[in-house]
């Protein structure tokens, strides 16, 4: 279990505000951090982290605390376990694909399976390449190679995808998807993305004037069950479930989610971060390929 309660002040453009946080993560979990931009979602990370520190509160970690103000207890980040991927790569340009995953092994702990992870990620015979020889989607590979090198506890993702073309972003997300399930590691993730979180993510904490404020299942957080009798529109498919009766799609278009029912012959060939057209039919929505 991770126990979170603290306070930091942010500067935000509207003045100074709080990231007043006081939540419980289930260890193993899937969660994904969302809100408006300077919400607070980045310093969340990086209190986490170690790498920002808050006024006040704690954090504890499986047992183990890492911080406590009232204890004076704040554990450096080389202490607290936790692998970052950024917005950016922050890959030395200066070293190799290899080398830069080799300088996150501590007391060299981890280096043994940087071969098995070159592969699984798709990188294999790219090891002694540098990072401006390799593409964007591959560069996010390697840095997220780099944060689980070292066995962390918790897997933190600010954004990681947000700078790649469609078709990168989907593949990094089956990536992503592959090594929670291989590893089962803790994983908190920053997404603007509403498909990315409905596709990786179990639970979402949306984060709103410093606070928790909504929480639960993707679909518990964002769907709005009053779907519309007479309309149009071109949508992103987040997810597709059926009980064996129904088939429910759930749909992205524009800032809003929305669900829709659908026969077997309108899904088949319709899988997560397909385009699609949603066309009114007495009220009916009919789904098409787009």
């Amino acid at each position: 279990m991770i126990k979170l309660n603290f306070k930091r002040q942010m500067h935000t453009p509207q003045g100074k505000e709080w990231l007043d946080i006081d939540l419980n993560i289930e260890q193993g979990g899937f969660v994904t951090l969302y809100g408006a931009s300077g919400a607070g979602k980045t310093t969340f990370l990086r209190i986490l982290a170690g790498l920002t520190q808050p006024q006040e509160g704690y954090i504890e970690v499986d047992g183990e605390v890492w911080f406590d103000s009232r204890k004076g207890i704040n554990r450096v980040a080389q202490q607290r376990k936790t692998g970052f991927v950024f917005q950016e790569n922050n890959l030395f340009p200066n070293m190799t694909v290899r080398e830069n995953i080799e300088y996150a092994c501590r007391d060299n702990n981890g280096r043994s399976s940087i071969d098995e992870w070159i592969i699984t990620m798709g990188l294999k015979g790219m090891g002694g390449q540098k990072p401006d020889k390799i593409s964007g989607g591959q560069k996010q590979r390697v840095a997220l190679i780099r944060a689980l090198i070292s066995q962390p506890k918790i897997l933190l993702l600010d954004e990681p995808l947000s700078d790649l073309d469609t078709h990168s972003r989907l593949n990094l997300q089956d990536e992503i998807i592959k090594v929670y399930q291989k590893t089962g590691i803790t994983t908190i993730l920053v997404s603007h993305d509403l498909s990315e979180v409905f596709k990786l993510s179990k639970k979402v904490f949306v984060i709103e004037q410093g606070k928790i404020g909504r929480s639960g299942s993707p679909q518990e957080v964002f769907v709005n069950n009053d779907l519309s009798g007479k309309f149009k529109f071109t949508g992103e498919i987040m997810e597709i479930h059926g009980d064996g009766v129904l088939n429910i799609v759930t749909l992205s278009i524009g800032n809003h989610v929305t669900r829709v029912v659908a026969s077997d012959e309108e899904i088949a060939g319709l899988a997560i971060g397909a385009k699609v057209i949603v066309a009114a039919k007495a009220f009916n929505p009919l789904i098409l390929k787009a």
